[in-house]
């Protein structure tokens, strides 16, 4: 064993009560803690990311198609066109497609008993997925079609039914705002479920009816849609899924991913990106700053022990191996610790759900937890080597000390 190496354990692994051995304590300490809130913010920045995107992606799908129209916004309605059996076959075909959806949109208002609200009218067919909306339903179920017309139910929000004080199979009447001037089309309609996304932008703007009523009030010929929404099995692959859709799609379609159309949510999100960095460099600053004061101490304590071993003959780059080694004791003694007390808390956050959040706020009621044992690998190795590579400056200090003045050093 190297000589530096077993001195720097029988300092670290000192077990009689000594002020180097306190400072020690209080390195690991401050080190785990910031190893653990690293860890902690990679788990919430994931959650809260992957949370979001999901309850987006579960409303509207990850890729659109549609008529093409210039300045078209999320709340523009479509310019329709008629339902392509063929098209729907060849993009299932497409690697990573999972299901395809037909819509349309309408823009209306809601007359309860007490109030008025303005929504969008999102109308799907007999046809539709409702395995992604389902998650969403507190109360009811999916409408009910049937062959003679359209089906008079629609499913609305909570906050909806909150503010216009609806219930379940309650009627209501729905005005549905009509082009070129013609006064509103109402509509009787009745509550058949209540949902709640948690994000505010849909659960105010949208409610959920028939595809067929939007074609009869805006008199479209049968089977015409206003277009179709495309689930994939990975939002990280729509680039790619969305160029081999585009081959299938004929000319006078647009193809737009979900993004396109809510640039603003996800800029947001990727906001949350920047946060979880600022974090890890503050944290990661933070316990740099505690080691090297704590070696710095360590040096100053043990100058009387520099100077004799220097006086025995050991040379300076082992003399300076000695803190490194020491240093290196407490960033992995650190790292253990951070890794139980960070994981530790972000499996109990994720099974108890202790931390709550305000919904309106964040978009969900308790802090969603993503961890990768990947990023708690980068953690602990980034946090290792940048360390210890700046903990070779303080440990310099050593080659200052001389000898004579060390050993008379009280």
């Amino acid at each position: 064993m190297r000589l530096s190496l077993f001195v720097a354990r029988r300092i670290a692994f000192n077990r009689s009560s000594s002020f180097s051995k306190f400072i020690i304590n209080i390195a690991v300490i401050a080190t785990a803690i910031s190893v653990a809130v690293m860890i902690l913010a990679v788990a919430l920045v994931n959650g809260f990311q992957q949370v979001i995107q999901q309850k987006i992606f579960s409303f509207w799908g990850h890729i659109h198609i549609t008529q093409y129209q210039p300045n078209a916004g999320p709340l523009t309605e479509q310019v329709p066109f008629q339902a392509d059996s063929n098209m729907v076959r060849q993009l299932k075909q497409v690697k990573g497609i999972v299901a395809i959806n037909a819509y349309a949109t309408k823009s209306a208002i809601i007359k309860a008993e007490k109030d008025l609200e303005g929504v969008i009218f999102k109308g799907v067919d007999r046809n539709y997925n409702w395995n992604n909306i389902h998650q969403f339903l507190q109360q009811g179920s999916p409408i009910h079609y049937n062959d003679s017309s359209y089906a008079p139910e629609v499913i609305i929000s909570a906050s909806l039914a909150k503010e216009l004080q609806l219930k379940l199979n309650d009627p209501l009447i729905v005005y549905f705002i009509q082009r070129a001037g013609q006064p509103p089309r109402a509509r009787k309609l009745t509550v058949t479920g209540i949902y709640k996304t948690g994000i505010e932008e849909y659960d105010k703007t949208y409610i959920i009816g028939d595809l067929e009523l939007i074609r009869k009030l805006n008199s479209w010929e049968n089977g015409s849609v206003g277009g179709y929404e495309i689930f994939t099995n990975n939002f990280n692959n729509i680039q790619s899924i969305g160029t081999n859709a585009y081959e299938v799609v004929p000319e006078h379609l647009f193809l737009r991913s979900i993004e396109e159309i809510y640039p603003n949510i996800f800029a947001w999100l990727r906001l949350q990106n920047k946060n979880e960095v600022i974090i890890l460099v503050i944290m990661s600053i933070v316990a740099i700053i505690n080691m090297i004061t704590a070696i710095l101490i360590l040096i100053l304590e043990r100058t009387n022990m520099i100077g004799i071993i220097k006086a025995l003959g050991m040379r300076n780059s082992r003399i300076q191996e000695i803190f490194i080694y020491q240093a290196g004791y407490i960033i992995l003694a650190g790292l253990l610790l951070g890794d139980i007390l960070g994981i530790g808390i972000a499996i109990l956050q994720k099974t108890t759900g202790f931390f709550k959040l305000p919904e309106e706020s964040y978009y969900m009621s308790v802090a969603a937890i993503s961890l990768h044992w990947w990023e708690v690998a980068l953690i602990n190795i980034g946090v290792f080597i940048v360390c210890l590579l700046v903990l070779i400056i303080p440990s310099l200090v050593t080659r200052r000390i001389t000898p004579v003045k060390a050993i008379q050093f009280k």
